[in-house]
């Protein structure tokens, strides 16, 4: 049965073997440092092989602590947004609210228009006060506006980016309202 040897000792012994074999040539009594000798003794090989495992071994540590942050994260997103969904299609529009706006900074389109959505929805209610809807129709523009910047293939983005920007319309009148109209034609197409 073959024993399986493990890289950094594989790595070491390499090294090792490669200062015990490595010859001089007659006379040479070290390498020369701004006027100073050194001596390469073994004791200093070793120390040099080892560090240079360690800092291998802390590069490859780091590599997979990075990746599986990256992963936990998009596992993370992907919950969030699943979650997000289950609210929206429940018709839960204040906890889906008050989910999505932990996330009002994100730089993921994916929660910037469902929070979009989810404002609007909230300022479609009846319980809700006048100045309180004017406030909500505005924020959804906003958040809307914002995940069309970071992704402009999001489809989605562009849907509620029309629909939001129309409701913004109701509050300036109707001239900003036809003039908005074009705008609100082209992105409901690209969606």
């Amino acid at each position: 049965m073959a024993v399986s040897v493990s890289p950094l000792r594989s790595f070491a012994r390499a090294v090792s073997m490669q200062m015990k074999n490595h010859r001089r040539p007659p006379g040479h009594t070290g390498q020369r440092q701004s006027g100073a000798v050194r001596r390469i003794t073994p004791a200093h090989a070793k120390t040099t092989a080892f560090l240079t495992a360690l800092s291998y071994l802390g590069y490859e540590a780091h590599k997979k602590v990075t990746c599986a942050a990256v992963v936990f994260a998009r596992d993370k997103a992907e919950e969030v947004v699943e979650q997000a969904d289950y609210l929206y299609s429940c018709g839960e529009t204040e906890k889906l609210y008050q989910l999505l706006l932990q996330y009002k900074d994100s730089d993921d389109a994916e929660f910037l228009w469902r929070l979009a959505r989810a404002s609007r929805d909230l300022a479609l209610l009846a319980n809700i006060a006048a100045d309180q809807k004017k406030r909500l129709t505005y924020e959804a523009f906003d958040y809307a506006k914002k995940a069309l910047e970071k992704n402009e293939a999001c489809f989605a983005a562009h849907k509620w980016y029309a629909i939001c920007l129309s409701d913004v319309g109701d509050y300036e009148g109707i001239k900003v309202k036809i003039g908005n109209s074009y705008i609100i034609k082209d992105h409901l197409e690209v969606s």
